[in-house]
């Protein structure tokens, strides 16, 4: 019977420091580039080598510990599934935050209440935590979190969150503003898309009250329809399109639009004299679908100011507003 072979020790500073010949202080000090202590080039280039050689990666934890604080902004998972536009958007903001130093976490989970996520976010001590649905954020959840010495709390969200730096960000201003353009174009019948996919309700909810909210003041209805992202969702509600008697969709974003639009076109349901269609996000996309898309477009905050704003609120614990989103109709000729 073969013995069990023993785990292999891992590799500590002090490896690092016996093979470059330094203190393990001085290791420490090239590692964490501990700024104040004057280390020569030649010594700094043996210490890199060192720690390249044998493999040596930092502890994270004890670096927090010394630092006082992490370098972790932790980001909540679901806004992942909210499409295209968002997700480059966040690609771009991984890069930024790195620019800084600081490490992005994507934290899934699913929570009762925003107390119980922010003690479960608290936990990994991150230096920030950064909320797309900054809606789902209350003050009891960001005391928590300050409480557990996260100083940069950032939410989009369309009110004030005390504790919270929040930068604007509406999604009731989305449905409006596509209902507003569907009602201006003659719809009257209006579809709203709510995506069943896991974590965009939070998002589809307030884009369904801004369309009804603007089809409340005119002689205009809305009716929430459901869909998947599959070709089985949209065709079978192509199928059913012509018994609702509706004449206008907004389709939550573009690409559950140009799902749609192929489903409904299968069936012979022209676009858009039988039907008008208003995505959101003014993907590439859009301008390529047939007939090409109308979308509202947002214009968000750069993922180079977020992420200074974070790493000023780190390190000062305060930063300046943020402005935030707008909309704005991209006419074409799906209405």
């Amino acid at each position: 019977m073969a013995k069990d072979t023993p785990a292999q020790a891992s590799i500590t500073s002090a490896d690092v420091a016996r093979l470059a010949g330094v203190s393990r202080a001085t290791v420490s000090f090239v590692l964490n580039d501990t700024q104040g202590h004057r280390v020569s080039d030649s010594t700094r280039a043996r210490v890199l080598s060192a720690a390249k050689d044998l493999g040596y990666v930092p502890h994270a934890a004890a670096r927090s510990l010394r630092a006082g604080r992490s370098n972790l902004v932790l980001m909540p998972a679901s806004i992942s599934a909210i499409g295209r536009l968002v997700s480059d958007w966040v690609d771009d903001l991984h890069s930024e935050l790195d620019r800084h130093g600081y490490t992005t976490v994507l934290h899934a989970g699913r929570f009762p209440d925003a107390v119980a996520a922010a003690r479960s976010w608290a936990e990994l001590r991150p230096a920030a935590v950064l909320a797309l649905d900054g809606d789902r954020l209350t003050a009891q959840a960001a005391d928590v979190l300050r409480r557990a010495g996260v100083r940069g709390l950032l939410g989009f969200a369309s009110h004030p969150v005390r504790g919270v730096h929040t930068v604007p960000f509406d999604h009731a201003a989305i449905g409006a503003a596509a209902a507003e353009h569907l009602i201006t174009r003659g719809r009257s019948r209006i579809a709203v898309v709510m995506p069943q996919e896991r974590g965009l309700d939070a998002f589809a909810r307030p884009r369904l009250a801004g369309a009804q909210g603007v089809a409340a003041r005119h002689m205009a209805t809305v009716t929430p329809v459901e869909l998947s992202y599959t070709r089985e969702s949209a065709t079978a509600l192509a199928e059913r399109w012509a018994s609702m008697d509706l004449d206008a969709v907004f389709a939550f974003n573009d690409e559950y639009a140009a799902l749609l639009m192929h489903a409904l076109h299968t069936q012979g349901i022209t676009i858009p004299d039988e039907v008008a269609v208003v995505g959101s996000d003014d993907l590439v996309l859009s301008a390529l679908q047939q007939p090409p898309l109308t979308t509202v477009r947002l214009d968000l905050p750069s993922a180079a100011c977020i992420a200074d704003t974070l790493h000023e609120l780190i390190e000062k614990g305060t930063a300046p507003p943020v402005p935030g989103m707008e909309t704005m109709v991209v006419q074409r000729q799906t209405s």
